[in-house]
């Protein structure tokens, strides 16, 4: 029964990933095929974030007493449901309603209440020991997913072109799909077994010691996600164009090559783990993936460029299985829901916030200003953070020297 919850809760991130994979490329192709400025199609991203932390909140507060899994159920419905009615909306005001209620997530990565819930319940199907590399693996299927999902994003025009149906209709179809690999999580989540709920509970009062765990962490994290902010995918993709003027499939195969480089570096996160700890893996792994973005920053040509930032995406997202397991064994299983919510929503602000400046600086300073000042503000995330809670370790590292 274990094993079938852990499994149940991968394969349903999986195809949802898949979606969110396929929608953030697609979007705005379609918002633009139906005679949508791009001035909506910001409204409907915002929109659809908007609705995605509103959800986190809600998850946040409420998840255990309303049940993780009844929860992760609605949640599931309404995206599915959003992603049906954005496919056949007839107005702008129409798909940016469906992308509030729906979440809808056109950034290409899953950063929704799901995950939430999921990181909450995933620690019940395995014990201590195993707990880091189950987020491994759970990280691991969400990558893929989503590089899969970016290249699911030619199905439209491959489509198109064999029926002849047109690519506002076959875009239209693809937000069906994008619709109907949602809702293939609801049997999945409905089987869940109630040894990952915690249903007619409260919000849990934190005992004091997780209080000062969650309180040190999340304003760590906040600067971890700023720096991510000024370090998004689109800021990045404009960086390489601009400044090596190469093609947008190019940069579109390069981060697809990104993608399948942080699926890799989960299983190696848990590897290490389990020899050096986990806050050591987080802080040493982290270090060197800013000092590659660095030397990204200054590269003299974009095959250099490609490689060193290759070799950043192979170390970049080893702390975040770390860091999930990390948080999850720091508090009592009752308080995993809210410290999984705060910490995210957390990360949610910072990510929204960093952009706008990165944008600013791309223009007023300098093309590479984001990648320095980003790379710094991680570089100084780290070292507070191992300097925090390096002597603060999780019940399978207690005794170890």
């Amino acid at each position: 029964m274990i094993l079938d919850d852990r499994r149940r809760l991968y394969w349903g991130a999986f195809l949802r990933a898949l979606a969110t994979g396929m929608a953030g490329v697609l979007l705005g192709l379609h918002l633009a095929r139906h005679g949508l400025s791009v001035g909506v199609l910001g409204a409907v991203l915002a929109a659809g974030l908007g609705g995605a932390t509103l959800a986190v909140a809600l998850a946040t507060w409420w998840g255990d007493r309303i049940g993780r899994r009844r929860l992760l159920m609605l949640l599931t419905g309404l995206s599915g449901a959003g992603g049906v009615v954005v496919a056949w909306a007839p107005d702008a005001w129409t798909v940016g309603a469906a992308a509030f209620v729906g979440m809808l997530n056109g950034m290409g990565r899953d950063r929704g209440a799901a995950l939430v819930l999921e990181q909450a319940m995933l620690p019940a199907t395995t014990d201590d020991a195993g707990r880091t590399g189950a987020f491994a693996r759970y990280n691991l299927l969400m990558d893929v997913g989503h590089a899969l999902g970016a290249l699911a994003a030619a199905l439209p025009e491959i489509l198109a072109g064999l029926s002849g149906i047109g690519e506002a209709a076959a875009l239209r179809g693809a937000f069906l799909l994008y619709a109907g690999l949602l809702a293939a999580g609801l049997p999945l989540y409905g089987g869940l077994s109630t040894r990952v709920d915690r249903q007619g509970g409260s919000t849990p009062v934190l005992a004091p010691e997780s209080r000062r765990v969650l309180v040190r962490i999340s304003a760590l994290f906040a600067v971890d996600s700023i720096a991510g902010g000024f370090l998004g995918g689109a800021l990045l993709s404009w960086f390489f164009f601009e400044r090596f003027g190469v093609a947008a499939s190019t940069v579109g195969l390069l981060f697809f090559a990104a993608r399948l480089m942080n699926a890799v570096s989960h299983l190696g996160a848990a590897w290490l783990a389990a020899r050096i700890g986990l806050v050591n893996t987080m802080v040493f792994t982290h270090i060197p993936s800013s000092l590659l973005l660095l030397t990204v920053a200054i590269a003299p040509s974009f095959p250099v460029a490609a490689v060193l930032f290759l070799l950043r995406e192979g170390l970049v997202e080893m702390d975040v299985p770390t860091r999930q397991s990390y948080v999850m064994a720091m508090v009592r299983p009752e308080e995993r829901t809210f410290a999984s919510g705060v910490t995210h929503l957390v990360r949610l602000g910072g990510w929204a916030a960093g952009p706008a400046f990165a944008g600013w600086l791309m223009g007023a300073a300098a093309l590479a200003a984001p990648l320095v000042i980003g790379a710094g503000m991680k570089i100084g995330y780290d070292l507070l953070l191992w300097r925090a809670f390096r002597r603060l370790r999780p019940p399978e590292e207690r005794g170890t020297p």
